[in-house]
């Protein structure tokens, strides 16, 4: 037994250190009560003040880590005075690669989004549409390395329905199950318990190290649906929530250390 915890620990002897963020930003946009959503509605569509300024303390907070994902940004639409706000993010906290994946396009009026930022170069960035009845749901997958030794980033923003999740945690747990050191990050409006969540569980390697990290609503939050999973061959060595209310949500953090055969390129 001790020799075999000694071998588990040279695998991570000389490992990067890693540190994950997702948050789901609202496009920039605070919320403080349940009615907003409907008095503050007009922000959604229109162009405010106080979009900008909360992007820039997004930022400011955002540097501090490593690879983020971002869900409710903006590609450059009327609401954001077309300004790409993943491209914003990382030009002012100084992350040299960033890419965003736009799902809904309402032509000048939105360009609903997920983004990444990241201090590493991937290897290789693909684009997948998750499956649903009403489209706009999609995933971003960033590998960093290659061949076996690569890891694999996922960040995603699952739907309202629990039919639409199933189907969509399904494709995930698909693509996933081709690599052997993945994470999965985002908004997946689900509970750890959801029936969604733990049948992506049982059909990967998949985990949550810790289930009641309360994200929303950001003003009183007491619901658990965002969600930073990893696989068993990544170790944990904390996650916590942020306390950062520019958003509906709150922002998840976890640090992790990869096995010392994972190389990615600064």
């Amino acid at each position: 037994m001790l020799a075999m915890a000694k071998k588990q620990q040279n695998i991570y002897d000389g490992g990067r250190r890693l540190r994950l963020l997702s948050y789901n930003i609202q496009t920039g946009t605070s919320t403080s009560h349940y009615r907003q959503f409907l008095t503050q509605s007009w922000k959604q569509v229109l162009p405010h003040s106080q979009r900008i300024e909360n992007l820039a303390h997004i930022a400011s907070m955002a540097s501090d880590y490593d690879v983020v994902g971002l869900q409710e940004v903006d590609a450059g639409s009327l609401r954001t005075g077309f300004v790409n706000q993943t491209e914003y993010m990382a030009s002012r906290a100084h992350f040299p690669f960033w890419f965003h994946q736009t799902n809904r396009k309402l032509g000048k009026i939105a360009q609903h989004s997920n983004g990444l930022m990241s201090k590493f170069k991937p290897s290789e960035i693909s684009d997948h549409k998750l499956p649903g009845v009403l489209p706009g749901r999609g995933a971003l997958f960033a590998r960093f390395g290659h061949g076996r030794d690569s890891l694999v980033v996922v960040i995603l923003h699952l739907a309202l329905g629990q039919k639409a999740r199933m189907r969509q945690l399904g494709y995930v747990a698909e693509v996933a199950s081709d690599f052997n050191h993945v994470v999965v990050m985002g908004d997946m409006n689900c509970l750890p318990d959801s029936k969604e969540i733990q049948h992506l569980l049982r059909s990967t390697d998949l985990h949550e190290p810790l289930e009641d990290l309360h994200t929303w609503p950001s003003w009183r939050p007491h619901r658990s649906i965002d969600h930073i999973l990893v696989s068993s061959s990544l170790r944990v060595d904390k996650t916590h929530v942020l306390n950062h209310t520019f958003s509906d949500h709150l922002p998840i953090a976890m640090e992790v250390t990869l096995p010392n055969t994972i190389k990615i390129a600064g």
